[in-house]
């Protein structure tokens, strides 16, 4: 059954959860994650990138997986991540995206503020004033789509800089309207470099200024261990990618050859693809329920 954002995370919060948020390129990955969701009897949420919702195919694909989200047994949302192109951000709620992160969180402050505010104008002109917005304040390292990306991609720290400014976090809720709120606290998209060393001081800051539930991105890295503080913290929503994307290219790696072999066995393939990534699926909704 498709779920409001909100509602889902608020649920959880709750029930001192948090709810996986999963990358999703292809439909198979989410039918992966569906499965693991339905499996656990938790919600989960389907993401995708803005890369992909720029193309004709990524709004086919959003199409696909606001129906895979009606026909779930489990609350699952679909939600258009890191849009900063006001007009993909239409584009893909049109498809069937039921929330958006409205990220400019790489522009100056007032700048953000700007953005998310014209990507609400923009949905309430179009009739989609039930759309929920997440906004992002302090920047994240690296390339949500890469792995591997600048020198400064999966650092183990992150700069002062780069943190959330607690400060600026009551303000900034209160102009943009920001149902969800993603942070920086050390944590970076991509692989991390050393161990992650995350602010639970910033975080814990940040969690008593705001009542909205806040967003934990680029989680895949950080330990378990670390992980299951986050509800207690507010964080409602932790997204998930590269260790996601990672796991099923090393199965496709290790299997297209023997699937070759085997009269093309692409189903066979494919099988071993979904294996893979409900798998890491299942794992997330563990840690995070926990």
């Amino acid at each position: 059954m498709r779920a409001r954002l909100d509602h889902l995370v608020v649920s959880a919060l709750q029930q001192g959860a948090a709810v996986p948020a999963f990358t999703c390129y292809d439909f198979t990955t989410a039918l992966a994650v569906v499965e693991a969701a339905e499996e656990a009897g938790r919600g989960a949420i389907l993401l995708v990138a803005p890369k992909t919702a720029g193309t004709a195919n990524g709004l086919r694909l959003i199409t696909a997986l606001r129906g895979l989200a009606d026909s779930a047994g489990v609350p699952i949302a679909v939600q258009l991540d890191h849009a900063s192109d006001l007009r993909v951000i239409a584009d893909a709620v049109a498809a069937g995206a039921d929330s958006v992160l409205a990220d400019g969180s790489s522009l100056p402050y007032e700048e953000n503020i700007a953005l998310v505010r014209e990507a609400r104008a923009v949905l309430e002109a179009q009739g989609h004033a039930d759309v929920v917005i997440e906004a992002e304040l302090g920047g994240l390292a690296g390339d949500e789509d890469r792995a591997f990306g600048a020198d400064v991609a999966g650092s183990s720290a992150q700069g002062a800089a780069g943190l959330t400014d607690s400060a600026q976090v009551e303000d900034f809720v209160a102009r943009t309207g920001a149902q969800l709120l993603a942070v920086a606290v050390g944590n970076v998209h991509g692989k991390y470099k050393g161990e992650p060393q995350l602010r639970w001081d910033v975080l814990q800051d940040i969690a008593v200024r705001t009542h909205i539930p806040l967003v934990l991105h680029g989680a895949s890295g950080i330990p378990a261990e670390e992980l299951v503080k986050a509800a207690a913290m507010n964080v409602g929503k932790v997204n998930f990618n590269t260790e996601l994307r990672t796991g099923v290219l090393i199965t496709l790696e290790a299997e297209t050859g023997p699937h070759r072999a085997d009269g093309e066995n692409l189903q066979g393939l494919l099988g071993k693809w979904n294996a893979s990534a409900r798998d890491f699926a299942a794992g997330a909704l563990s840690t995070l329920t926990k």
